[in-house]
């Protein structure tokens, strides 16, 4: 690969890691927050489904609209929006329960600070772009895999430094250091964005012609075999690892760990996800190519998510510390080589949108994931991860799916 293109890539990992990294100081102490300001379960759950809900509606007009103008522009202003509704983050917390900024309580500014960083940060599609203009078709996966590594580094620094923030007074008013360490991290990811990252989106590249908002461009996908296969897939898995998400912090607490001790768990599975996408991945993908990664991310993390059900029905909590290790590394080969099927199945001018919508597909997993797992725990706490090590296996026979569905000749053909 030539160094100008490692550079844009090295630049773009940047990029999307400090984003991510403020990201993963803030995610962690959400719920806190909204319970210290009195939040029923309907408006805690709305805060914490809102950041996936307006990823889903705005990853793909990202992507389309990065189709059109260019990659840059767009990772700008998603960098510049997360500035601001993180630091608008801070500002909230410092608010009184019964205080209001320009008519609105903390709440309803929580929810109006989520529904913003949706938004802003629902451009990691066109992040994916970039890398499928500066990267060949035999380096797509291995590109694909440094959004992981920023996904995983993110969350193995963001909750260790959210931890410093974790008062052990369940009494204490929530801190407003997050929300601005949060905002001046996405500031510094725009100003590399700015000064260093060049434009990806080739001179003379035509876009698709569809509309930003395109509510049938998903039928449309989803009529072609592999493509639509491969979306079912991204969003049966990320369903899957959801509910493993939204539940380990409760089974976790059941086990006897502090809130505190939550996030040192959260940075292992960050730190697990970093090591196996940054090194791992990166290394086997271009031998293994994308299918056969994808395989084995889906057996493995079937595997493991069984046995994370289980530890917990053992109350092991060494044993849960063994095995989560699986499922995330399943996961993050997975996931990548999914991302890179719908660049590798989607025509050059369609790159933005398409990737946009894998992205919605995900975005949607992650708002009925943890609904889904949260319904289960509360049954048996077991429950969440035996259905979905079940489900993965259902994954694992649709990228079989993948492999023998034909590839069209004219794919910008079929989507039209």
């Amino acid at each position: 690969m030539p160094a100008s293109r490692k550079a844009a890539l090295g630049l773009i990992f940047l990029t999307v890691f400090i984003d991510l990294l403020g990201f993963g100081i803030v995610l962690p102490l959400l719920p806190r927050y909204a319970e210290h300001f009195q939040a029923d379960w309907l408006l805690l759950g709305l805060i914490m489904a809102s950041f996936s809900g307006m990823q889903f509606l705005f990853a793909p007009v990202w992507g389309r609209l990065s189709d059109r103008i260019g990659r840059r522009p767009v990772l700008m202003v998603g960098l510049g929006g997360s500035t601001v509704f993180y630091a608008l983050f801070g500002l909230a917390s410092t608010l009184a329960r019964d205080e209001s900024l320009l008519g609105m309580g903390p709440l309803t500014w929580l929810l109006v600070t989520r529904i913003g960083a949706g938004i802003a940060g629902a451009t990691i599609p066109t992040a994916q772009a970039y890398i499928a203009d500066v990267t060949e078709e035999h380096e797509r996966g291995k590109g694909m895999a440094l959004i992981g590594a920023a996904f995983g580094i993110g969350f193995t620094f963001g909750p260790l430094l959210g931890a410093a923030f974790v008062s052990d007074d369940p009494a204490a008013a929530p801190s407003a250091a997050p929300g601005y360490v949060a905002a001046v991290l996405s500031g510094l990811a725009l100003g590399s964005a700015i000064f260093l990252l060049p434009e990806s989106l080739r001179p003379g590249s035509r876009p698709s012609g569809r509309r930003l908002f395109d509510v049938g461009a998903l039928a449309r996908a989803m009529r072609r075999p592999a493509l639509g296969l491969v979306l079912a897939t991204v969003f049966l898995s990320t369903f899957c690892f959801a509910q493993f998400e939204s539940t380990v912090a409760l089974l976790t607490e059941r086990l006897g760990l502090s809130q505190r001790d939550n996030f040192y768990v959260f940075a292992y599975i960050g730190l697990v996800l970093t090591l196996s996408q940054g090194f791992l991945v990166r290394r086997l993908m271009p031998r293994l190519r994308e299918y056969r990664m994808g395989l084995i991310g889906a057996l493995t993390m079937s595997a493991g998510l069984m046995l994370i059900g289980l530890a917990a029905r053992g109350d092991s909590l060494v044993l849960l510390l063994a095995v989560m290790p699986l499922s995330v590394m399943g996961f993050s080969a997975l996931t990548p080589s999914l991302y890179s099927l719908v660049s590798l199945r989607s025509p050059a001018d369609e790159q933005g949108g398409m990737l946009g919508l894998s992205q919605s597909m995900s975005a949607l997993a992650r708002i009925l994931g943890p609904v889904a797992g949260m319904k289960l725990f509360y049954v048996d706490r077991t429950w969440p991860y035996w259905a979905a090590g079940g489900l993965m296996l259902l994954g694992l026979v649709m990228i079989v799916g993948v492999a023998r569905a034909p590839r069209a000749e004219s794919p910008r053909a079929e989507i039209d």
